[in-house]
């Protein structure tokens, strides 16, 4: 094998998947070596060779797993390979899910509780390898080991081991410089450059621990002794007494409509969504009357007002005018769109009880624009406003953080 591994290296070197010079990263440092190992498919000689030696190194370090997972994209096809020349069944994660058909993130058939295995193409810290895992974990997968074609041994290894993640690689830096100055292939002032690099730019083991390993399932009465926020922490306990995490969307247009739907559903439900601007008969007395079902049946009211203004506007359209919205709804929703100030006016406001926020991070209406950056701009919000904010309205797993409720439109 390690013939071959030599071989490979000379052979990326001579198609430029490996280059050497001034390169500026995605991180913006500069950098002395770049990997651009997606032009390997163009040479599937080199591509099939690179896949098998990848399966022989998996197998050689004695992972054991059900499936195989490339990262998007240059992975993709390293992993298409092994799975169809060793027939092991293939998963696909994408980047951000679609806003049709079954909306997934991760493609394939497989079950839960299983293993997976990730194949990437080069790892520095080890982020897109945590984030695949995550995204695998999100719908019940297990994912203990990864296999990479090279390591830039900056550190990513060892983090992804703090996150229960073992990496084996073809090859690292070391091994690379080693080989391309055995058959002078650049002089040793550059692979010395590199070195002084790497020793400088590593990425050093600390607490940041995106991806959780082997999460235990939690409990909804669990997660509710999880909450600070009081709104979040009785939703969990009704749904923990409950047995169920059913809301219904209450959308009718007559309070009469509401209220019978209400009290026939109220028993069995955690939660009832209005739309209250859409009743054409609303008055002080349904408020009363569907706030006494609430209390009776035991549900939260979700009212879906989707507020999206400056601050001002929002704290008065949500405390005052016909609706009072503040006076009797548990839980509201807002986009992020207007950035962190549509919190902070709706902070100010003063309910009859504690009152708490969904954020609209995913959307499920075709060609919404709530997708990609926007999405994680809106969970970093969350993450900012806990005080308020207590989930998402979203289309998957945003957040591994079980005190965060995911509510899915369906």
């Amino acid at each position: 094998m390690a013939a071959r591994v030599e071989q490979l290296i000379l052979d990326l070197f001579a198609i430029e998947a490996v280059k050497f010079g001034d390169f500026t990263l995605k991180s913006g440092i500069q950098s002395p070596i770049y990997f651009d190992l997606r032009v390997i498919v163009s040479y599937p000689v080199i591509m099939n060779e690179v896949a098998e030696l990848l399966w022989e190194t998996t197998k050689t370090s004695g992972a054991n797993f059900a499936t195989v997972c490339g990262v998007p994209y240059t992975a993709l096809p390293l992993a298409t390979l092994m799975s169809a020349h060793h027939d092991v069944p293939m998963l696909i994660r994408r980047k951000e899910a679609k806003d049709y058909g079954t909306k997934k993130m991760i493609e394939g058939k497989f079950e839960a509780g299983s293993s997976c295995l990730i194949v990437e193409d080069v790892v520095t810290s080890g982020s897109s390898v945590r984030e695949t895992a995550q995204a695998l974990e999100s719908v019940g997968l297990v994912v203990t080991d990864a296999v990479v074609l090279l390591d830039r041994e900056q550190g990513g290894k060892q983090k992804l081991k703090d996150s229960g993640i073992a990496l084996q690689s073809i090859c690292g830096t070391a091994q690379l410089l080693r080989i391309l100055r055995k058959h002078e292939k650049i002089p040793e002032s550059v692979a010395e450059q590199v070195r002084d690099f790497i020793r400088n730019n590593s990425f050093q083991p600390g607490p940041e621990p995106p991806v959780k390993k082997a999460r235990k399932a939690l409990s909804y009465g669990e997660r509710g002794d999880l909450c600070q926020h009081p709104v979040a922490k009785q939703l969990f306990d009704i749904m923990e007494r409950k047995k169920s995490n059913l809301a219904v969307s209450a959308d009718l247009r007559t309070a009469a409509g509401i209220l019978k739907l209400a009290d026939e559903v109220g028993p069995h439900i955690c939660m009832l969504k209005t739309h209250v601007d859409i009743i054409t008969d609303f008055s002080a007395e349904f408020v009363q009357s569907l706030t006494e079902l609430a209390e009776q049946h035991q549900f939260l009211i979700f009212e879906d007002r989707k507020f999206a203004d400056i601050g001002s506007t929002v704290q008065h359209q949500y405390q005052d005018g016909l609706y009072q919205i503040s006076g009797w709804a548990h839980l509201i929703n807002a986009h992020a769109l207007p950035g962190p100030g549509v919190l902070e006016g709706l902070k100010q406001v003063r309910g009859h009880t504690a009152l708490a926020c969904l954020l609209i991070a995913e959307m499920s209406s075709r060609g919404n624009l709530a997708t990609g950056e926007y999405t994680k701009a809106t969970v970093k919000m969350a993450e900012e406003h806990r005080d308020f904010v207590v989930g998402f309205i979203s289309q998957s797993q945003l957040s591994q953080d079980p005190a965060f409720i995911h509510m899915t439109p369906g």
